[in-house]
C-alpha cells in the first residue's frame, strides 16, 4: 500500500466503512500535527475534560 499523498510506501493505514487509506511516516506526522492544533480536538478535550488534575 502506498501513501495517500505521495508515492512512498505506507507506514500507517486507517480503515473506515471498508475504505483503507495509507500514510507514510512524513504525512502521518503532518496530519497528526494538524489534528493536534485543530479546534475539533480542543472541543473534544473540553467535552471529555481531559485536562483535569484529579
Amino acid at each position: 500500500m502506498y501513501c495517500h499523498y505521495c508515492d512512498r510506501e505506507a507506514t500507517y493505514a486507517a480503515e473506515k466503512d471498508g475504505i483503507k487509506v495509507g500514510l507514510c511516516e512524513v504525512h502521518f506526522r503532518e496530519r497528526l500535527e494538524e489534528l493536534a492544533d485543530s479546534d475539533e480536538l480542543a472541543a473534544l478535550r473540553e467535552k471529555l475534560d481531559i485536562d483535569r488534575t484529579e
